[in-house]
């Protein structure tokens, strides 16, 4: 593993936070941030085996860019509905911070 790899692998994403929700629409954007950054580690290992040789590239370069690819990817998964798993968050984070009905 190289030191760029080192980096990623180490640097913790930001959890969301839940404890200063006052409304229905940040309970949702924190539920679809949750469930992108569970799509990311869940897509993370499939990206790590795959081997960039090729025509257009490979290298330091792409081995730096690709966490970022594989978080756009599960960004754009949990914006387009995802696994289901931020519409149970939703509901929990609104059970938490008592904006149920």
């Amino acid at each position: 593993m190289n030191e760029l790899e080192t980096i990623a692998a180490t640097t913790p994403r930001n959890m969301p936070n839940v404890a200063n929700v006052q409304t229905r629409e940040a309970a949702r954007e924190i539920a679809e941030e949750f469930e992108a950054m569970f799509i990311s580690q869940m897509l993370a290992p499939m990206f790590e085996a795959l081997e960039t040789d090729g025509l257009t590239g490979g290298g330091e370069a792409e081995r730096a860019f690709r966490p970022m690819l594989v978080e756009q990817y599960a960004n754009e998964m949990a914006a387009q509905g995802g696994i289901g798993l931020a519409d149970q968050v939703y509901s929990e984070i609104l059970r938490m911070q008592g904006l149920t009905d």
